[in-house]
């Protein structure tokens, strides 16, 4: 079995863009946990806290124009975009460009995503109901919200003609895609993966699904900091989030 190395790295988080940028605030011990019911419309969802990327132009925020085009950028939903910067990113800290056909040939994807474009199956299921008709359903609606659309997508832009698979096992998703990634390196399938995962899944859906299972806290609204504790006895549930992290594996 051949050794695994990683060559570069990508992350998006609700602290922003940047790998150096979010280990700082990690290890300065902030927390990404904020109130989103003035931004979202929460009915009567007991949760009003999330983890959510910060959208901009500013430093660190994440500008979807930085990884495709406006036009383009209708036809994904958001956990693609999100996947996207990481992957780029990632691509970019390594330096890697393939010098000739055959190294595309073994270079290859594998990102994947928990549950996909949620948001984007939501309006379109909305727009059936308060039509009466699905002649207003995009037909971009299905490939922009398969979870290997990320994996495609990356494939396409660097040119990585080998293995692309996308990795769906809910939260330990991005674990699984880089280790089924580091194997496939291992055993000679390929000798650079792009691999991790993206979800965006912060809405009344997605927050309503999990608290209807009581899976996640409503007990630290007016304090969203304290909300994630693990392993904690105040611990009520975990706290919805969205982002994208990659490694380039060599």
């Amino acid at each position: 079995m051949r050794r695994v190395v990683v060559t570069g790295m990508g992350m998006l988080s609700p602290f922003g863009r940047g790998v150096d940028y979010n280990w700082e605030n990690i290890v300065a011990g902030k927390s990404g946990i904020r109130r989103i019911d003035e931004e979202l419309e929460l009915y009567d969802v007991p949760v009003k806290i999330a983890g959510r990327v910060p959208m901009g132009k500013e430093p660190h925020q994440f500008d979807p124009d930085t990884v495709m085009p406006p036009k383009e950028q209708r036809r994904v939903d958001k956990f693609i975009l999100f996947g996207m910067a990481a992957g780029i990113d990632a691509m970019e800290d390594s330096g890697w460009k393939a010098e000739n056909e055959e190294e595309q040939f073994r270079a290859g994807v594998m990102m994947g995503s928990g549950i996909g474009g949620l948001q984007t199956i939501y309006e379109n299921s909305v727009i059936i109901t308060e039509n009466k008709s699905t002649h207003k359903v995009s037909p971009f609606f299905i490939p922009s919200c398969l979870i290997n659309m990320i994996s495609g997508n990356l494939s396409i832009r660097f040119g990585l003609k080998g293995p692309n698979h996308a990795c769906v096992t809910a939260c330990s998703t991005g674990t699984h895609a880089i280790g089924d990634a580091a194997a496939m390196i291992a055993r000679g399938d390929a000798d650079l993966m792009l691999a991790g995962g993206a979800e965006s899944a912060v809405n009344i859906l997605g927050l309503a699904g999990f608290a209807r299972m009581k899976a996640v806290t409503s007990d630290f609204n007016d304090c969203p900091e304290k909300a994630s504790r693990p392993w904690d006895k105040a611990r009520s549930g975990f706290v919805m989030g969205e982002g994208a992290g990659a490694l380039v594996l060599e």
